[in-house]
């Protein structure tokens, strides 16, 4: 009975030992997340162990849904092999296995966003049940460069409410990226007071992200010159990245607690007839109206800058400029000194023209009103002659007359000068200037006389021959030291002529010589006939050749003796040349008749040519 009872019992411990056996979870490891750039090559490796050998276990890969649902994409046991074809992206996948290894690998090509999920390999064993392994892929995008758009109008420190300061953008990047603003190097945060910071996304078709953030905050004076970026942070597999955007500036209006004013042109001293040119600015950076008013009364122009044209001394004075905030219709002024310094009209005594007799003296004054100090000298002839504003001249003579012009001038101002005259007369008798009174001048022509005459009252000139003849072709004109006549006289004949001039204190003269000579006569030769002439040419040619060639005879028969004979020396000049008709023309400047000489040197009457 005891043994009957044992029998099942031993049956019921094998069947418990040999199905622990079965259920028994067969080794699988796997990494816990593969990541990729989009549109690499992901590879995701499972490894198993087992003591049942490739050929008695089967693997699947599976892959979970964004419903936590699980779907087949591959199978594989001891006799097949496929890929679900129900598996969207099946043509970019393919799994490899090393059974003697334990190992299968699932490849994906060309990974896209889409691709990022979580993949299970499943290994199950005849003997030893199933092991599961699971893997995330994740997949990433580099953003495109970040972008920052600034406003363009001002802003105003009295905003009641943040003003939006810029905008950030960064498109196509996975996952999505984030964006952090700066002001100088301080991140800034939403904090629900005076810093606003509001982000949205966009999923475009692709899958990727777009992240746009916009900054409001309120501004200060400081934030004039206060940068301002954003800083964006992304995701690349194995590491977090960061880049920045272009630093922009924004214009900030305040107002204004001071205002200057001050004159741009001209540099320097001010005189009458300048243009003035104003500049008026206020501290601060807002819209306000400027004005310029002068002591306080009308009011000059508006804006930044005012000209006064043509400025006088009634211009000086003080010049106020005041600006009105339009935000706060608050009012500040600045002021300016401006001085127009003028220089009147030279004022020259004694006014009218100055008659000082010979030998006596003469004290003439040049004065100008002035702002500033000046200087006076007196010209004459345009040389400086004297220095002061009081001039004296002292035992004066002829070469004290003239015009004196006095110049004063500001040494301050370059330009800045006025002048006046003095007209000098000396009285005396007439002074006739010496000059050259012998003249030789050829028969038939015109000849000028000038007589220079100083004195005063300018004196009155005659011209007379010695018999008492007046000349009465003079012309006569005054001077600055008296007067100058000119006589013109046609010489047909020895000249004699006599300068005379007077006034009330006397009389001067001189006397001119003008010796006529007369021309030569030349007489011009008679003309020949052009035909005769031709001939003459012609014959003087041939005698030159002739006596070259008989000179050439004589020498030669000199050389041979044959020039002595049985009668002894022949005289040779005696013998007749039958050329004898060949004559030279000889022209003399004592008679208009031609005379021809033979070769022999005889003397022929021009019939006999």
């Amino acid at each position: 009975m005891a043994v009957r009872d044992t029998a099942p019992l031993l049956v019921a411990l094998l069947v418990l030992l040999h199905t622990w056996t079965v259920w028994a979870n067969v080794e699988v490891n796997m990494e816990d997340r593969v990541e990729v750039f989009r549109g690499d090559k992901a590879q995701i490796t499972c490894l198993f162990k087992s003591g049942d050998g490739i050929g008695g276990i089967t693997i699947q890969w599976l892959y979970v849904t964004r419903l936590r649902e699980k779907q087949p994409i591959y199978y594989q046991d001891a006799t097949t092999k496929y890929i679900e074809s129900s598996f969207p992206y099946k043509d970019r996948i393919n799994v490899t296995d090393n059974g003697a290894r334990g190992e299968t690998v699932l490849t994906i090509n060309d990974v896209q966003i889409r691709d990022e999920m979580e993949f299970i390999c499943l290994v199950r064993s005849l003997t030893e049940g199933t092991g599961e392994g699971r893997t995330k892929l994740k997949v990433f995008e580099k953003p495109e460069r970040p972008t920052i758009e600034g406003m363009e109008t001002g802003i105003s420190v009295n905003e009641k409410t943040p003003p939006k300061i810029g905008v950030c953008e960064v498109k196509n990047g996975f996952p999505k990226p984030n964006i952090t603003w700066y002001r100088n190097t301080t991140p800034l945060h939403d904090d629900g007071d005076g810093v606003s910071v509001k982000s949205s996304s966009t999923v475009e078709s692709s899958g990727l992200f777009s992240v746009r953030s916009e900054l409001s905050m309120k501004v200060t004076k400081e934030d004039k010159n206060a940068k301002f970026y954003c800083e964006v942070s992304y995701f690349v597999p194995g590491a977090t990245r960061m880049t920045e955007t272009n630093r922009i500036n924004i214009t900030v209006y305040y107002p204004s607690t001071a205002v200057d004013v001050w004159v741009d042109s001209p540099k320097g001293k001010i005189k009458e007839g300048d243009s003035i040119v104003f500049h008026c600015r206020g501290n601060g950076n807002t819209p306000s109206l400027l004005t310029l008013s002068h002591n306080n009364g009308d009011v000059l122009g508006d804006g930044n800058i005012v000209v006064l044209e043509n400025v006088s001394r009634q211009h000086s004075g003080v010049y106020k400029c005041s600006s009105l905030d339009t935000d706060t219709w608050g009012e500040i002024n600045g002021e300016t000194t401006v001085i127009v310094n003028y220089l009147d009209p030279a004022v020259v005594k004694p006014e009218d023209t100055v008659v000082v007799a010979q030998g006596e003296a003469v004290t003439a004054t040049c004065n100008a009103l002035s702002s500033l100090q000046t200087n006076t000298a007196w010209f004459k002839n345009g040389e400086e002659v004297f220095t002061g504003h009081t001039v004296t001249l002292k035992d004066v003579t002829f070469d004290n007359t003239g015009t004196y012009t006095c110049v004063v001038t500001v040494p301050e101002i370059e330009g800045m000068e006025t002048s006046g005259t003095l007209d000098v007369r000396v009285a005396g008798p007439p002074k006739i200037m010496e000059q050259d009174t012998e003249i030789t001048a050829a028969f038939d022509t015109m000849v000028e006389l000038s007589c220079h005459v100083r004195g005063f009252p300018p004196p009155s000139v005659t011209w007379n021959s010695p018999d008492g003849e007046v000349f009465k072709m003079a012309s006569q004109k005054e001077t600055e030291e008296g007067v100058e006549s000119v006589l013109s006289v046609k010489v047909i004949s020895d000249i004699t002529a006599l300068c005379r001039a007077s006034n009330k204190y006397g009389t001067d003269s001189v006397t001119f010589n003008i010796k006529a000579i007369k021309a030569e006569t030349v007489m011009p030769p008679k003309n020949l006939k052009k035909e005769g002439s031709g001939v003459i040419i012609a014959v003087v040619i041939i005698c030159i050749l002739l006596l070259a060639i008989l000179g050439s005879v004589l020498y030669f028969l000199y050389k041979k003796g044959k020039l002595c004979g049985r009668s002894g020396k022949q005289d040779i000049t005696k013998g007749k040349s039958n050329k004898e008709n060949i004559v030279v023309e000889m022209k003399s400047d004592n008679t208009e008749e031609a005379t021809l000489l033979g070769v022999n040197g005889e003397k022929q009457p021009a019939s006999e040519q």
